[in-house]
């Protein structure tokens, strides 16, 4: 054996196995963040190392990322993002589509919008775009009329008429399924109310569309980071495993009326 193909070969046993890529990605609770969390052996494997870091709040997720204390985050659909973009200029772009979870009007106390009483309180998010879905959903009950077109980018303002005179209490979106027991109405997201563990995430008064993917969340990036291979692999890994899908399903409790697999779509 040659000297050079003894020392080529020394060199790579010191060397020692080539150094795993590390990707910090920032979730919420519940099934997004459980199935990015069962992506970790999968993705250790594939030579990176996901670090899951968990927010409590939708605004911290995409600050965190904007800065660039994230690689990436997953917690967002694009409706959502668009909006925090026009009102930060944040420099963040989606690169892979990830779950589609339905929303309901959900109540503890009342069977039906009918039997909502006068001066009712309803517990809404308050950002902006999922406060419209959720004053969509008011309207297709019959509690609520919005002003003619405004859709899921809809405010409390838009409000033009409220029969009953309900009052609403605005609140972050991951803390509405801790609440729901205090009012008489609460917007609600399945897989937040899952993983409280306060009541039936299928016991909904009404549902959005499951099928409307515009509101599938996303995996977002900062756009300078947007063709990085690394982060692009971790998507791909994402929506291949069946790892990820078994905790996606758990996380939506084995209800199929509850989420799409909107990659699939």
């Amino acid at each position: 054996m040659k000297l050079t193909t003894v020392l080529s070969a020394f060199l790579i046993a010191m060397a020692g196995p080539a150094m795993a890529e590390t990707v910090k990605i920032g979730v919420v609770p519940g099934v997004y963040g459980d199935s990015v969390e069962a992506l970790v052996p999968e993705a250790k494997a594939a030579g990176i190392d996901l670090e899951v870091i968990e927010f409590s709040d939708w605004t911290t997720p995409n600050e965190a990322l904007q800065a660039g204390d994230l690689d990436l985050n997953y917690f967002q659909h694009v409706p959502f993002l668009t909006n925090a973009i026009k009102q930060k200029g944040y420099t963040i772009t989606p690169i892979g589509v990830g779950t589609l979870a339905n929303i309901g009007i959900y109540s503890l106390k009342h069977r039906d919008f009918a039997s909502v009483p006068e001066g009712a309180t309803v517990a809404i998010a308050n950002d902006p775009v999922n406060q419209g879905r959720g004053l969509l959903l008011l309207e297709r009950g019959g509690l609520i009329k919005l002003k003619e077109g405004v859709g899921y980018l809809g405010t409390l303002d838009d409000i033009v008429e409220n029969p009953k005179n309900v009052t609403f209490r605005e609140v972050e979106g991951p803390q509405l399924a801790r609440i729901t027991a205090d009012v008489d109405l609460a917007l609600g997201y399945p897989h937040f109310i899952i993983a409280a563990k306060t009541f039936d995430p299928g016991s909904g008064l009404i549902y959005s569309g499951v099928d409307d993917k515009q509101f599938a969340i996303v995996f977002a990036a900062n756009a300078a980071k947007a063709d990085n291979p690394v982060l692009k692999k971790v998507v791909e890994l994402y929506q291949s495993s069946k790892v990820v899908r078994a905790a996606i399903d758990e996380g939506f409790a084995h209800n199929p009326k509850l989420y799409t697999i909107a990659w699939e779509k």
